[in-house]
């Protein structure tokens, strides 16, 4: 079921959050920048109209979900904080400070789930326009691409592969040696790098 819009009516014992918070916080900001109700046309369909529980509202579940990737937390941890912190309630739609957990962790799960990679997208998609429109983000910084390869796999062949020469072979054995005997090192290297030469000229 769509969640419940939200109720216009004012607490009257209660303080809205923008009057004790700082409105130009970098939150408070991209809140104001990112355009929430595109999420509402885009996940509202995948709920079932009058079926089921209330869904809790689209604007919490996207912030959630963007505090968590922005400060690499885990589900339960950005629940937690999120109760802790008056500038994350009020970036995911908050208008009072809540002091109850706005959600169980395992809901973020299930809701990554229901929107699938096509909505994560339009998460990352809408984070670029707001970027834009902020000034944080340059168009001419989408042009390139940088990857850290720093994780991937690279193509090395340890001297002891058999697809290496025997001239490479040797080559590692020698350099392997100049780790433990630093007396000899120089001349150790001297030999790697001849039998190295020897090979790619042969």
């Amino acid at each position: 079921m769509q969640a419940k819009p939200r109720s216009l009516q004012t607490e009257l014992f209660k303080i809205p959050l923008h009057k004790i918070i700082n409105t130009r916080h970098s939150l408070c900001v991209l809140g104001a920048k990112i355009n929430w109700s595109e999420f509402d046309k885009t996940f509202g369909p995948l709920y079932s109209e009058g079926k089921g529980r209330p869904a809790k509202p689209t604007r919490l579940m996207v912030g959630l979900h963007y505090l968590k990737h922005t400060y690499n937390l885990s589900d339960e941890e950005v629940v937690s904080q999120w109760l802790e912190n008056p500038y994350w309630q009020y970036f995911c739609g908050n208008e009072y400070f809540e002091h109850g957990f706005p959600i169980d962790a395992s809901s973020m799960t299930r809701w990554r789930k229901r929107v699938s990679e096509a909505g994560m997208e339009k998460l990352l998609e809408e984070t670029i326009v707001a970027g834009l429109e902020i000034g944080v983000l340059k168009k001419a910084s989408m042009n390139k691409l940088n990857v850290d390869t720093t994780v991937q796999e690279k193509a090395i062949s340890f001297y002891r592969c058999k697809a290496l020469s025997p001239h490479e072979r040797e080559a590692g054995r020698l350099v392997e040696r100049a780790w433990c005997d630093t007396s000899s090192k120089l001349q150790i290297q001297i030999e790697a790098c001849l039998l190295l030469e020897g090979a790619l000229y042969k």
